[in-house]
């Protein structure tokens, strides 16, 4: 299958601190690739660098067929990009919103391509509300449905789900999901690891700047011994996974 990243031998430091020390893993198009790590574990750093917001300083990086150091603009022009923060403008309503970024992308009907939006995300009903009225989970659905105008093949959430309660939590997964059976491709990064349970195709886990173990999750499962039966079978869930092959890397050093 094509690929929509390749990353090989990433390095970036700040200041004296290596944050990637020489990563290596690739996103397959049209899968959800989640990347897990601790707080400070270089999550961010590396949505960053793959879309050309931060310069690497070792390594090659590709995406879709891109060189990011050397060809940024075809890079941002086949991507998009949820932070960690909703960046919705709240004083406008949730289409106009939606008709600014369709405007500012040049594309051709920004209403019908809003209001397309709106009813995916199940946002119809709040249409023409303030945004400054939104939810926390509406406002995040608003965010990723303003990353997908024009139909972006890639499209990266870093954190998208930090601060939702359970519900919204819910309702973003759900979106999440449609944009892979679409074909889009999504990079996401998460401390949510049932959210990555849930959702991704393939999973990798950065821990002090290198990637531990990157697979499916049946392949993590398999790295355990066989459930223990007592009086009903219990698999090993991804947390238990994560926080046992850090605790490996900690015993090791």
């Amino acid at each position: 299958m094509e690929k929509a990243i390749e990353v090989k031998d990433l390095q970036k430091s700040f200041k004296s601190a290596a944050v990637l020390k020489g990563i290596n893993f690739e996103v397959k198009r049209g899968e959800i690739f989640a990347l897990l790590g601790s707080n400070g574990a270089g999550k961010t750093t590396v949505v960053r660098i793959l879309t050309t917001l931060l310069k690497p300083d070792g390594g090659t990086v590709s995406v879709n067929g891109y060189d990011v150091t050397a060809k940024p603009d075809p890079v941002r022009q086949s991507i998009s990009l949820t932070g960690q923060f909703a960046a919705v403008d709240e004083i406008l309503t949730g289409r106009e919103n939606l008709i600014m970024i369709a405007r500012l992308r040049h594309l051709k009907n920004p209403r019908q391509l809003a209001d397309d939006s709106l009813n995916h995300f199940g946002l119809a009903d709040a249409a023409d509300r303030r945004v400054a009225t939104y939810s926390g989970g509406m406002r995040r659905k608003l965010d990723i449905a303003m990353s997908l105008i024009g139909k972006p093949p890639l499209i990266f959430l870093d954190e998208p789900t930090t601060g939702l309660d359970p519900e919204a939590r819910l309702g973003v997964w759900k979106a999440v999901k449609a944009l892979s059976g679409s074909g889009t491709t999504v990079f996401l990064t998460t401390q949510y690891l049932e959210e990555a349970e849930k959702l991704a195709d393939r999973i990798a886990i950065l821990h002090e700047g290198k990637i531990i173990v990157c697979g499916t999750l049946a392949e993590l499962k398999n790295l355990f011994p066989p459930a223990k039966k007592e009086y009903v079978e219990k698999q090993p869930t991804l947390e238990e996974i994560f926080l046992a092959l850090v605790a490996r890397k900690e015993e090791k050093r």
